[in-house]
């Protein structure tokens, strides 16, 4: 097999970029006649207008917290599980419906590789013919079948151990000799640790694709050590396989069936290049239509291209939670209402809310980033922006233009609490 999945992964960018565009307008249209909630979230919208990004940042971002509560509303009201994200119907077009955690449910139409797993698979050295040791929960939620369906897409063979049974699994590893590892990344430790422990050879797995939690370099390199080479995966239960690490090791590489933008968390608005913002993901996925859903995941886009060839864009990985609600004096303060403030001031660059004293004495600072050429009565106006916006008193505080750390950070809870 090639180290590419297929050709997408090499195109040029402009080629790709056209694609994507030409898709969008047909998904979005799509989603507005087959997805009952997505034509709500979307009414009015000429799905033929929108055919770039600049368009496409116009819509609505619907993030998971949206997604529940619609989930939940209908539920309540003996209706569509699925809060009418679904395009498809219980039946012979979808396979299976998973349970994450709030609960929402996703559906799982019947395409081969519907979650686009394999692609991160290959770029982890996975080839046909190899048996991977699934060690991702085939327990309500989709983390395992998202994996072995890509698995089975590059053509291995699948042994589903699931979570937990350390003993069990290394004995299935000795006898089996898996080439192969997929699961989260604390449980392969556990696994090698208890194996050097007891003596127990599992060289056979040499490597390893893994996702669900953070990945650090340091835990990477304590793997490449032991003679793994372990890459890692970016995939949500609402729309599959978002971005992928490769051999290079910079970054992680978006999939050739997504559009992706990064947001100014609170909002829909797209940040710069290289700034941190909330991940966004359209998906091309005619069973599960999602357009504009935050993930609430922060990242920020690496400039240039992957070493290896592939032309796509590429993020940083997995930089945090762009939710930073903070509760404040018994209110509930959210980066929304921030970037509202921040909206209403053309002369703000970077700002972030800082909340600070002890436990019941609270104090508010918004720290704002600006020239200096405003005056005391626009610092006012900000103050008084605070108060109207959130009901709670701040202050303000004006810093050079650039002097905010780039990290997405827009609430900042600096409380004490002992």
């Amino acid at each position: 097999m090639s180290v590419y999945f297929d050709t997408l992964e090499t195109r040029d960018p402009a080629v790709r970029e056209a694609a994507l565009m030409a898709a969008l307008s047909g998904q979005i249209a799509h989603a507005q006649a087959h997805s009952a909630a997505m034509g709500e979230i979307l009414a009015g919208v000429q799905a033929g207008e929108v055919n770039s990004r600049a368009t496409l940042a116009k819509l609505p971002v619907t993030r998971k917290s949206d997604l529940l509560a619609r989930q939940k509303a209908q539920r309540a009201a003996g209706q569509d599980a699925f809060g009418g994200f679904a395009a498809i119907s219980r039946g012979p077009r979808m396979r299976r419906i998973y349970g994450s955690p709030g609960p929402i449910y996703e559906p799982e139409g019947v395409a081969a590789d519907y979650w686009r797993a394999a692609r991160a698979m290959v770029a982890a050295g996975f080839r046909s013919g190899d048996l991977v040791h699934n060690a991702f929960s085939y327990h309500m939620t989709p983390g395992a079948f998202i994996m072995e369906s890509g698995a089975h897409a590059v053509g291995c063979t699948v042994f589903p151990a699931g979570t937990g049974q350390t003993e069990q699994q290394l004995e299935a590893i000795v006898e089996l000799k898996p080439q192969a590892y997929l699961g989260t990344p604390s449980f392969l430790r556990i696994l090698v640790e208890k194996a050097a422990e007891v003596g127990t050879d599992i060289s056979s797995m040499r490597h390893g694709l893994v996702g669900g939690e953070a990945f650090p370099p340091s835990l990477r390199d304590w793997f490449t050590a032991r003679g793994m080479q372990v890459y890692q995966s970016y995939a949500t239960a609402d729309v599959g396989l978002i971005a992928y690490e490769t051999s290079s090791r910079e970054g992680l590489v978006l999939d050739e069936g997504v559009i992706v933008e990064i947001v100014r968390p609170g909002t829909g608005d797209p940040v710069g290049e290289g700034e941190v913002g909330e991940v966004v993901v359209t998906v091309l996925n005619p069973d599960y239509p999602l357009i504009r859903f935050g993930t609430g995941d922060l990242s920020a886009v690496l400039p240039g291209f992957c070493p290896t060839g592939r032309t796509n864009a590429r993020i940083k990985g997995w930089l945090g939670r762009a939710d930073q609600t903070t509760k404040i004096r018994g209110m509930f303060v959210h980066p929304s209402q921030v970037a509202e403030i921040v909206r209403r001031f053309p002369g703000i660059g970077r700002a972030r809310l800082v909340v600070s004293g002890e436990m019941a004495n609270d104090h508010l600072t918004l720290v704002i980033e600006s020239d200096g050429n405003q005056g005391d009565d626009w610092r006012q106006q900000v103050v008084d922006a605070i108060r109207d916006v959130t009901k709670l008193r701040g202050e303000v505080q004006m810093v050079p233009l650039g002097s905010l750390p780039n990290d997405g950070k827009v609430i900042e809870d600096a409380r004490s609490y002992q």
